[in-house]
């Protein structure tokens, strides 16, 4: 035994030992107070309960890339930031609004993952979705703002077996979910869904957009002077605002002429995009109304020559972010 040990008794050993205990649960409640009050948020561990970063009620305003989100952000008031997973949320006002502003990111998965985000860590009353798609009605011209009353995710497909060439069949207990055309081997299917309202898992496609919110967009009427410029390009057509009718999304950019018509003559699609429905899809879960406005920035392979996106993404983010702004302007 070491000579200075001698004097040390067990009581002793164990009111030292508890009293440095204290020490560190206080230091660790001192350091998660303080990490609690940083706009970054820490990682989620496993079993750890879900933080509101901010309890305002806001209307969340998604875009899915950054030239959509450029126009909208220098318009944000009192503007704050919070990080979540990588992903920038913008709280403040928007056209007299309380607002979260952010990026999806680009496809189904991202809009899914960062709506929910958005809806765990923030007090979210509504979801409004801006930004630009590939216009598949006719009757469309680029720069339109389309504000669909569903979305539909019609690229969850039943990729059917060829039994002769040009001749596809399906499983025989797939065969009652199959109710709308095949663009070759590819068959649209519902999607599983389910939410607090019905807990059941249910088969659903589409997905409506809020009535009330619908209604404002169509009292906004031909008020919203759209752009038809951007640069030095001009369009043919005089943008304009079509409330109503629908909207799909999936997966894939598309720019080819043929799908373009099935998707229009099969979904009555006005448009078709990579995020809205996947959003919508969210929203409906966890029984928040949402709606997206979409101005066309291409015609998704039904035009002359190029793709069209590139000449006219900008000028279809600016349309649709002034919609969305006279939108927010005449929320109640």
């Amino acid at each position: 035994m070491h000579p200075s040990s001698s004097s040390t008794t067990p009581s002793t050993n164990l009111r030292t030992t508890l009293a440095r205990h204290g020490l560190r649960l206080l230091a660790a409640a001192t350091l998660a107070a303080a990490v609690a009050g940083c706009s970054t948020a820490p990682t989620r561990s496993s079993g750890a309960a879900v933080v509101q970063l901010d309890a305002t009620p806001r209307i969340a305003v998604i875009s899915a890339f950054e030239p959509e989100l450029t126009v909208l952000l220098p318009q944000v008031q009192q503007a704050a930031k919070h990080r979540i997973n990588g992903v920038e949320f913008t709280t403040g006002t928007l056209s007299g609004q309380p607002v979260v502003v952010f990026l999806s990111g680009i496809s189904m998965t991202n809009a899914a993952m960062n709506t929910q985000l958005a809806l765990d860590r923030f007090n979210v009353s509504h979801v409004v979705f801006s930004g630009i798609a590939g216009g598949v009605n006719p009757g469309l011209h680029i720069g339109d703002v389309t504000v669909p009353a569903q979305w539909g995710q019609y690229m969850e497909w039943l990729m059917a077996r060829e039994d002769k060439p040009g001749q596809y069949s399906a499983p025989a207990w797939m065969k009652s979910e199959l109710t709308l055309p095949a663009f070759g081997m590819m068959h649209p299917r519902p999607v599983e869904v389910r939410s607090a309202a019905k807990p059941a898992l249910t088969k659903q496609f589409w997905f409506a957009a809020d009535a009330r919110m619908l209604a404002v967009a169509r009292s906004l009427g031909t008020s919203v002077a759209l752009d038809h410029c951007h640069a030095d390009k001009c369009l043919k057509e005089r943008p304009r605002m079509v409330v109503g009718g629908n909207g799909v999304s999936g997966q894939a950019f598309v720019d080819n002429k043929a799908f373009r018509e099935y998707a229009f003559k099969t979904f009555d699609a006005n448009v078709l995009d990579m995020e809205t429905a996947a959003t919508a899809m969210v929203a409906h879960s966890n029984g928040v109304p949402y709606i997206a406005f979409r101005s066309l920035s291409d015609l998704a392979g039904g035009g002359d020559g190029e793709n069209e996106m590139d000449t006219f993404m900008h000028l279809a983010a600016a349309n649709s972010a002034k919609v969305l702004q006279a939108f927010l302007a005449s929320w109640k």
